[in-house]
């Protein structure tokens, strides 16, 4: 079923969702929904907490991997390079509240607007390619333990991460084509749209994001995790501490696994939801306006994601709270260090000049 842009507005304009670009001046029979306006209220107010919360969360967790005297292990790699994957993401987050706050008039120019929106959709690829290998080496740790001095080097980590970044770049590609400013008539302001120039276009591309985002990267994870929690179950029994060691890293990753995946997996099927609807699978005003406040709530959902890893790292990872700790110690140490030494510079300048 077609719909016209002043009802599909917040779908079209939300800076995760999928878009409608053939069917934005088409007309409908279906009436407007006030509760669009309790979230055009709601909605800048959320991100804007989602952007401080998420900053400081994320800084934290950069600063304690950074600061650290001794260096990160493969799967701290991994976690530090999500942190900046979500810092990514709630740096943009402003933005886009000022944009909704502006009545969706998009008043940062075109490469702002193209720029923002690739930063948002980065954290969307990278986050989930970052775990998928942060769960693969979880599942070398322990199901292929023999091997894994030879396959966990923080080298080889770092130059995957950089691999993931490019990966990220290269699938944003239809976002930094097609996402420009463009006037809206029936709003009369000039929006930040992600426009396709056909439907067919706009399918494809939000068919290949379900795929590439998610359906491929699920299935690793999934793989990973139930040979992880298998190794798990059989090394219940062992003592000793490496094992021990691994198994509270484990734990981590799995926690911060389950977290994503409960942001993310309802904003995916309201994607899938939406293709079914532009396909004629699915219609009705009812549906439209169902899958319509679906995104708007699993969009913002899966925004909260870069704010609940850096809780989750201080509520479970106690290695990375033993972190927290020493590099507290290394700057209070550091600290009184250049304290003393201060004073006893200033001690003796005063003895040279009350010397007599």
């Amino acid at each position: 079923m077609q719909r016209n842009l002043q009802e599909t507005t917040p779908s079209v304009l939300t800076p995760l969702s999928p878009s409608v670009s053939a069917n934005l001046t088409n007309e409908t029979q279906c009436p407007n929904l006030e509760i669009w306006n309790w979230l055009y209220v709601m909605q800048p107010a959320y991100m804007f907490i989602i952007c401080v919360l998420g900053i400081l969360g994320n800084v934290f967790v950069l600063l304690v991997f950074c600061l650290h005297k001794k260096a990160c292990t493969v799967a701290e790699v991994y976690l530090g390079n999500l942190a900046a994957a979500d810092l990514l993401l709630v740096a943009c987050l402003p933005f886009w509240a000022v944009n909704i706050a502006n009545g969706f008039a998009w008043p940062f120019g075109s490469l702002m607007c193209r720029l923002v929106n690739t930063g948002i959709r980065m954290n969307m690829f990278c986050s989930i390619y970052l775990l998928v290998l942060v769960s693969g080496d979880r599942y070398v740790a322990l199901v292929h333990a023999m091997s894994r001095g030879r396959m966990r080097r923080p080298r080889y980590a770092k130059l995957s991460c950089v691999a993931i970044w490019c990966l990220g770049l290269v699938l944003n590609i239809p976002t930094l084509h097609f996402r420009d400013t463009q006037h809206i008539p029936e709003l009369n302001v000039t929006a930040c749209i992600l426009m396709y120039p056909s439907a067919e276009v706009g399918l494809a591309c939000d068919i290949l994001l379900i795929l590439l985002s998610f359906v491929v990267p699920l299935l690793v994870i999934s793989y990973c995790t139930w040979k992880i929690v298998r190794a798990l179950h059989a090394q219940v029994m062992e003592r000793f501490n490496a094992q021990n060691t691994e198994r509270k890293a484990t734990l981590l990753v799995l926690v911060v696994l389950t977290a994503f995946l409960l942001c993310w997996v309802p904003f995916h099927l309201v994607t899938v939801l939406d293709i079914l609807l532009r396909l004629g699978a699915l219609g009705g005003c009812s549906v439209e306006a169902g899958v319509d406040i679906s995104n708007q709530i699993s969009t913002y959902l899966a925004l909260s994601n870069s704010v609940l890893n850096p809780v989750l790292y201080v509520i479970v990872g106690k290695n990375f709270r033993k972190k927290v700790k020493e590099v507290t110690k290394q700057l209070t140490e550091r600290k009184k260090y250049t304290s003393g030494s201060m004073t006893s510079q200033a001690t003796s300048t005063m003895k040279t000049f009350t010397t007599f």
